[in-house]
């Protein structure tokens, strides 16, 4: 995996509004510059994170362009492109690839398509020949499609496609997917230090937003085999990042994000604020990062 593109902590930022639920160009500008200045080694770019399917496809398209400008080949870019029609997620790869993306991730068919190999295959077959690499999005509880063993291998077959992504939260099944010998992202994040441990070629990690820097240190002792730092340093982590999984998790990024100096506003409609309740429960499972990541920055 040492020749991956991925590797490493790949953010799904999240997307940043203001009061009026607009998109927050100035407020994302300082994030990525934050985050870039903490060692993530890329971004995705209009990510589930990042409210993706509630951002219009104009939206989308500005805020890929104005976040590209922005991080000017520092870090590596992905985009999402997913759509349900083939011809909307082309149009989204191409206009990612114009402004200069590394990559793109996109969900396989999903709304009542097709769930058979070969109708996966033949999708992302025809959005290969926009010319970006492709990442495969693995997330059958949301879309009814898993990328199994098999699978993965035929899609790897395909020019341009580079690896999958699997946020199935399955660590039995992400690891047979590593055992095939090609690219997984981990995309779960209770399962960061396994997945690693398991071999995976790189993350997409959303909890990331609200600790940036012990993620990076987490991973960083990981690949360079420090177990026992990484462990002690996951420590710290697995209290939030299992809460987030349990439920909300959009809504949890961006409240716990904001606990931590990274706010990004408030979720965009129909999402709504975590509840007090939920936010201190949010807030006691941070702890010490809270701290950690003030001091840092």
């Amino acid at each position: 995996m040492n020749d991956f593109a991925f590797p490493g902590v790949n953010l799904a930022v999240t997307t940043p509004f203001d009061t009026d639920g607009k998109i927050d160009f100035a407020r994302f500008e300082t994030l990525l510059e934050r985050y870039i200045s903490a060692g993530v080694n890329g971004f995705v770019l209009s990510s589930g994170t990042g409210m993706h399917v509630y951002l219009s496809k104009e939206e989308s398209k500005e805020l890929v362009a104005f976040g590209s400008k922005v991080i000017r080949g520092r870090t590596k870019i992905i985009v999402q492109t997913s759509a349900l029609l083939v011809d909307d997620v082309v149009e989204r790869t191409l206009h990612a690839a114009d402004c200069g993306a590394d990559g793109v991730m996109l969900l396989p068919p999903f709304f009542e398509g097709p769930t058979d190999d070969e109708g996966v295959i033949q999708f992302y077959s025809a959005v290969a020949k926009a010319g970006l690499p492709i990442i495969g999005y693995n997330v059958p509880q949301a879309v009814g499609v898993e990328v199994t063993p098999d699978l993965h291998r035929k899609l790897c077959q395909i020019p341009g496609f580079s690896g999958v992504k699997d946020s199935s939260g399955d660590l039995g099944k992400q690891a047979s997917l590593i055992r095939t010998g090609l690219p997984v992202m981990n995309g779960a994040d209770p399962l960061v230090p396994y997945a690693l441990f398991a071999g995976c070629a790189g993350l997409i990690w959303g909890g990331a937003n609200m600790a940036p820097r012990t993620c990076v240190a987490l991973v960083k002792a990981a690949t360079q085999h420090r177990w026992d730092e990484a462990r002690e340093i996951w420590m710290l982590l697995e209290p939030v990042m299992s809460l987030i999984w349990e439920g909300d998790y959009v809504q949890s990024v961006y409240a716990g994000a904001d606990i931590t100096g990274y706010g990004a506003g408030q979720p965009r409609r129909p999402l709504t604020p975590l509840s007090a309740e939920r936010t201190r429960v949010l807030r006691d499972a941070l702890g010490q990062l809270v701290e950690l990541e003030a001091a840092a920055s």
